[in-house]
């Protein structure tokens, strides 16, 4: 799979449980969450865009920082 980064506006567990939520909902996806860094790290076969309009679900302002090589 493709690991993709994403920018997500998070400020709190509340957020980043919301996230949690609407890629579980979505499924197929394995995810981090780096609260701090308001980054998401997605691990999965959707596609961007999918993933994207996934995380705009969540009422975030998120935005797609690039593919991240696996380590």
């Amino acid at each position: 799979f493709q690991k993709h980064e994403f920018f997500v506006d998070m400020t709190c567990e509340g957020c980043s449980n919301a996230v949690t939520r609407v890629l579980h909902r979505l499924g197929g996806v394995q995810f981090d969450i780096d609260l701090p860094n308001k980054k998401v790290c997605i691990d999965s076969e959707h596609n961007v865009d999918t993933l994207l309009e996934t995380l705009k679900k969540t009422g975030k302002n998120a935005s797609y920082l690039g593919e991240k090589s696996a380590q």
